[in-house]
């Protein structure tokens, strides 16, 4: 781990200046790697539709952008059995990958991604998606070497909101809640990493204007943000540490 990478934590202000070493970035996967959500939005409302099932912009996100599958389809489909939404969920993922093959990844991953690599800054996938999901999309954007592990809500016994997908990311990379940082594009998502106490940036990418969450430490529309730059390189920090 290198000592010249920090992490700025205006949100634990002690009144004590200190330097804490950044040890873990911990990302999201759909809306946050590649602006996906449009192609989200146009699989679950052509799944919806065939079920009779309209989806307006504030459901899509207060109960799809960021829940897991199992949230999704038990909210829209309450007397249906698990077997019945499972499949429904199934096609719907199916009609996604069908959507994506030319996915490109949002501005900046790749330069963090090599940044925190050179500087000894562990990497984590933390997403709600299904594995076949997180497989076709790692593929598609050339990231299927890109991270130390992946950590996949729907297998364990909790996912996002629950702060347990950013909990586990922590403990497999040996990282501190307080050295770490998280990028969400997603209510769900910013919820779980702040109550996991990760610094959390909301990345809103090319298809919203404003953040979700009023309580992310920081909003950009993607990693090339010089916000986000000015943290990520800051010598001198505030820290809890």
């Amino acid at each position: 781990m290198s000592d010249g990478v920090f992490l700025e934590r205006e949100r634990f202000d002690t009144g004590r200046r200190g330097v804490a070493r950044l040890e873990a970035l911990l990302f999201d996967m759909d809306g946050t790697l590649s602006d996906t959500d449009p192609v989200h939005r146009q699989a679950m409302t052509d799944t919806l539709v065939a079920q009779g099932v309209a989806l307006n912009d504030d459901d899509f996100h207060r109960y799809v952008s960021g829940q897991s599958n199992e949230a999704i389809f038990a909210h829209f489909f309450p007397a249906l059995s698990g077997e019945e939404r499972r499949r429904l969920a199934d096609a719907k993922e199916a009609l996604y990958r069908d959507l994506t093959p030319r996915m490109t990844p949002m501005p900046g991953l790749v330069r963090l991604i090599d940044w925190a690599k050179a500087g000894g800054v562990a990497c984590a996938l933390v997403t709600n998606g299904p594995r076949p999901n997180v497989e076709h999309t790692l593929k598609v954007l050339g990231l299927t070497d890109s991270f130390d592990t992946l950590v996949l809500g729907e297998e364990l016994p909790r996912a996002k909101p629950d702060p347990l997908p950013y909990l586990e990311a922590l403990r497999r990379l040996g990282a501190r809640a307080d050295r770490a940082m998280a990028f969400e594009d997603s209510r769900t998502g910013a919820a779980a990493a702040l109550a996991a106490g990760v610094f959390t940036v909301e990345i809103t990418g090319p298809s919203r204007a404003t953040g979700l969450h009023p309580g992310a430490d920081l909003t950009v529309s993607d990693f090339n943000a010089q916000a986000l730059w000015a943290r990520l390189t800051a010598t001198e920090v505030l820290a809890n540490a």
